[in-house]
């Protein structure tokens, strides 16, 4: 049996489809389409269902596949650990979101690039998570950090780490809210998340009397959604928030700087704004017992973790993220 096909058949099976195999091999879709009909031939049974989006394999096709993409896949890991030492230097392509993938993956990843001549050179490109997981299926990218958990057998997610949100202002908006002694204790300015289209949230939140309603605070976000305020709103407080954004600017990183310069509160990743908490640039106005998680995966295309750089890359990031959470 011809192991280009085989490496055709196991590509559709992970793709789903054989316009995104095309693009992952190099090949047009009638040579993609032509090729698993041959091996279909071949084999004497269909490998596949043609559907109107993409194709589903048969139980002919998921047998074929379990028991041949595991020997591929130890192929491209003897083909690629048998480079020599002049073309050892490989390029990983990593995506991810700006803020954490700088923050956090980039200063760990840079370590590696010139490590005694086995590094890799690295591109990186940024986007959102369905953005970085399609770049990553279409084989623009090598490895991809997303905070979504890919669907289907083409890509393969591990948990990296889990983030801290926190709700943050400047100080003089705290000193709005309620007296510095009460912050310290916990109490925190919550009034103005009781009333949102006549419901009011639990009894049970802390609030500091006399306060003026948080609704009147303006928001500083990266989208109109207001993703970060209000996931925070309805883990924390089981409700959604009131007040529109004011300032919305599409990086976590510019967040931070308007919330500092007083624009009004934001909901932040705790790593990124723990140094403006340090320096009393910003203030937490509330500490809930569970904090809202946030969970970010590092993501591969199945099978290429047999790729050293690849492979390294991703043992390196799972390493340094313990040191992250």
């Amino acid at each position: 049996m011809d192991l280009a096909l085989l490496r055709t058949f196991v590509t559709v099976h992970r793709a789903g489809s054989f316009t995104r195999a095309a693009a992952l091999l190099g090949l047009s879709q009638p040579a993609v389409t032509s090729q698993i009909r041959t091996l279909e031939r071949q084999l004497g049974r269909p490998l596949f269902l043609r559907q109107a989006r993409g194709v589903t394999p048969t139980t002919i096709g998921d047998e074929l596949a379990h028991k041949a993409a595991p020997h591929l896949d130890a192929l491209v890991e003897i083909a690629e650990t048998g480079l020599d030492d002049e073309s050892s230097l490989r390029t990983l392509h990593l995506a991810g979101p700006p803020e954490f993938t700088a923050e956090r993956a980039l200063p760990a990843l840079t370590a590696l690039t010139g490590e005694d001549g086995q590094g890799f050179a690295l591109r990186t490109s940024f986007g959102n998570a369905e953005e970085v997981l399609e770049g990553l299926a279409a084989g623009h990218h090598d490895l991809a950090i997303s905070t979504a958990r890919p669907r289907g057998a083409l890509l393969t997610a591990t948990a990296l780490c889990d983030e801290e949100h926190v709700l943050i202002a400047a100080p003089r908006w705290a000193e709005m809210l309620g007296s510095g002694e009460q912050r310290h204790k916990g109490a925190r300015a919550l009034d103005a998340l009781t009333t949102v289209k006549g419901t009011r949230c639990p009894e049970n939140v802390p609030l500091i009397k006399g306060a003026p309603e948080l609704e009147n605070v303006p928001v500083v976000e990266v989208h109109e959604s207001l993703p970060f305020v209000s996931r925070y709103w309805a883990s924390v407080f089981d409700c959604r928030p009131a007040a529109p954004g004011t300032v919305i600017v599409p990086d976590l990183r510019a967040v931070l700087a308007c919330a500092a310069a007083g624009a009004g509160l934001a909901v932040l990743p705790r790593y990124l704004c723990a140094p403006a908490l340090e320096r009393g640039d910003v203030v937490a106005l509330h500490d809930p017992a569970v904090p809202p998680l946030r969970t970010y995966f590092l993501v591969v295309r199945t099978g290429t973790l047999a790729m050293p750089h690849i492979a390294r890359a991703h043992e390196w990031l799972l390493r340094a993220a313990d040191d992250w959470c």
